[in-house]
């Protein structure tokens, strides 16, 4: 990743990859001023923003559901089984 000299001003990638963290809540508090330094002059940065908050919205609403890893498991064995007959 490349790094810039000025140490408040950040390029679109580590900006990117801050707004990826701070969706997680692990982007440290100088993260946010750089990321929100950079959204103030960076409109490929705010709709990159945007657009990941929407998708972390869209994931927490849907509610979805998994399948146990055991079950899982025991599928894949039944699928083999049936592939070696």
């Amino acid at each position: 990743m490349k790094t810039t000299t000025n140490k408040l001003f950040v390029t679109c990638e580590e900006a990117k990859h801050i707004c990826d963290k701070n969706q997680y809540g692990e982007a440290s508090i100088m993260e946010i001023i750089k990321l929100n330094i950079r959204l103030i002059y960076c409109k490929v940065t705010r709709v990159y923003s945007k657009r990941n908050t929407k998708l972390t919205k869209a994931i927490k609403k849907s509610d979805i559901q998994t399948i146990d890893p055991s079950q899982k498991e025991e599928i894949k064995k039944q699928f083999q089984k049936k592939l070696t007959k």
